[in-house]
């Protein structure tokens, strides 16, 4: 790491530990070139990072909670809105293992005050009768699905739900590319929550492509290639 220098490029992404990130900011600051960009794959790693950098795109009431202090200013918010059922979210947990559902706010601070949740964290008001769409962008690619569990509300594959194909609109593939520009993404895993508009709930460089119709072995190509395209530019 400490060879690296301007004008050096690395062309994947980065295994790093929790509490490592900060590597991206010291390459970025020395003029290494990352690719994917530092800021997708330090989003990729900590929805808490999304919350703050993806605010005004997701449902209002979300927040990035990183102390008791910070936790005590959401909650007497939504107190306030007379907000009561909450979505936690663990800041690296993936595949909707890490998603809970709080009936009262002040259960949550109960259990971060006695060390029973880790900061940071995500907290978001539950939305009722919503629907979970998950978008796949690689380049010119596109592809979108619903994820639809009548028997738990994380919708997730991986926690019991199906997948059943969906047409995006032109708003939501607008939003999808606003989310992409703002955090630097060259590709994508987007879930989408459809209301009466429509909100960002999670963003991720990779994820997993069942109930998908790309193959794996297409997925793999579409990534090198888009690779290989942003190494162009550069040189070129």
């Amino acid at each position: 790491m400490h060879q690296l220098q301007a004008g050096d490029i690395i062309c994947c992404r980065l295994r790093l530990k929790p509490q490592e990130e900060h590597i991206l900011l010291d390459l970025v600051e020395r003029g290494v070139t990352l690719i994917p960009s530092a800021t997708s794959q330090l989003a990729s790693r900590s929805k808490a990072f999304q919350a703050r950098i993806f605010h005004p795109l997701m449902v209002p009431g979300t927040a990035a909670v990183y102390d008791l202090h910070g936790l005590l200013g959401v909650i007497s918010g939504y107190q306030r809105t007379a907000i009561e059922r909450v979505i936690l979210k663990h800041d690296r947990k993936n595949g909707g293992l890490g998603i809970h559902l709080f009936k009262d706010p002040e259960d949550i601070f109960t259990l971060a005050a006695n060390n029973g949740i880790p900061f940071p964290f995500v907290l978001q008001p539950f939305i009722a009768d919503s629907r979970d769409v998950r978008v796949i962008i690689l380049g010119d690619y596109i592809e979108a699905y619903e994820r639809i569990n009548p028997d738990n509300f994380r919708n997730n594959l991986h926690c019991g739900g199906r997948a059943i194909r969906w047409e995006l609109s032109d708003e939501q593939i607008a939003l999808c590319q606003q989310v992409m520009i703002r955090g630097a993404f060259p590709y994508a895993h987007i879930d989408l929550m459809l209301t009466d508009t429509t909100w960002l709930t999670e963003i991720n460089l990779r994820g997993g492509i069942r109930g998908a119709a790309i193959s794996p072995q297409e997925y793999g190509r579409k990534i090198e290639d888009i690779h290989r395209d942003l190494l162009q530019k550069i040189f070129t």
